[in-house]
């Protein structure tokens, strides 16, 4: 096809090359930004289009850097309002939350590829299959394909060819909705998604950077980064204890076993050092 001369003859390039149209679900984050990008350069602005799910669930900086990478790299980018806060078993939190929220994004992207005869396509990685992923599940049985996957792309190489192209999120930390912050079991609201969503803005503000998540566990607040980013927690207590206080949690504590990823899945919960705690009345 007459694309393939636009973009360096990448294993990703060439397998978009084969398709006639692709919708791409995009995040914004690294992986999805990849293929985006790949696939415009590849079959063009009228071919390809990236496809951003909006919900509570989606941090709003995510937004707005999905957003700018679209306009740098001249995507075609559509946005769908997805409603999964309005499905029980979504709500409910259970382990494999993942595959109901992600059942809702597909089938809205699958309208809108039967309406131009595309391609749906995502940013899962070949290391990404060998996690709980229970929203891959939902990606199977609607059909999408998994580029990234399939050619056997590890997060290191998708990080290399997203630094090539000028991607500027190439090195960016892994960034999942929300809701993933919720503890299982927890209902997942938009009241819990944005008192996340607060947290981690304010913890980002004071300057902590990489890794680093807010769990909500109910009354309680567990805060998770890096262990080059302890002290500055520990030097800030007082400021990030109030402020999330302030935002509804009665004990604010951080996780002495720092971040990592699936905890939630754990056995048995980390130490953790007490922050700031609500007397109570």
């Amino acid at each position: 096809m007459a694309g393939s001369s636009r973009v360096h003859a990448s294993p990703l390039a060439t397998y978009l090359d084969r398709l006639d149209a692709v919708l791409v679900g995009y995040s914004g984050g690294v992986d999805s930004a990849l293929v985006a990008v790949v696939a415009r350069q590849t079959l063009g602005r009228g071919r390809a289009a990236a496809v951003l799910g909006v919900s509570p669930s989606l941090p709003e900086q995510q937004r707005l850097q999905a957003e700018r990478i679209a306009e740098q790299f001249d995507l075609r980018l559509e946005t769908v309002e997805t409603r999964e806060f309005a499905d029980p078993s979504y709500v409910a939190n259970a382990p494999d939350r993942c595959f109901f929220c992600k059942q809702e994004l597909w089938a809205r992207l699958a309208t809108l590829a039967r309406e131009s005869g595309a391609t749906v396509v995502d940013g899962t990685n070949a290391e990404d299959l060998k996690e709980h992923r229970p929203g891959a599940r939902a990606a199977r049985e609607a059909g999408v394909r998994s580029p990234l996957a399939e050619l056997g792309y590890t997060k290191d190489r998708v990080r290399a060819e997203a630094r090539a192209l000028g991607i500027p999120i190439w090195n960016a930390p892994a960034a999942p909705c929300l809701a993933s912050r919720v503890m299982y079991g927890l209902s997942v609201t938009p009241r819990r998604v944005g008192q996340v969503e607060a947290g981690e803005a304010f913890l980002r503000d004071l300057g902590i950077e990489g890794d680093l998540r807010v769990r909500h566990r109910g009354n309680e607040a567990r805060i998770e980064v890096t262990a080059t980013a302890l002290p500055t927690v520990r030097a800030r207590r007082d400021d990030i204890g109030g402020h999330l206080l302030a935002l509804g949690f009665t004990r604010v504590t951080v996780d002495l076993g720092g971040y990592r990823r699936g905890s939630q899945l754990a056995r048995t919960p980390g130490d953790v050092e007490v922050l700031a705690e609500r007397a109570e009345a």
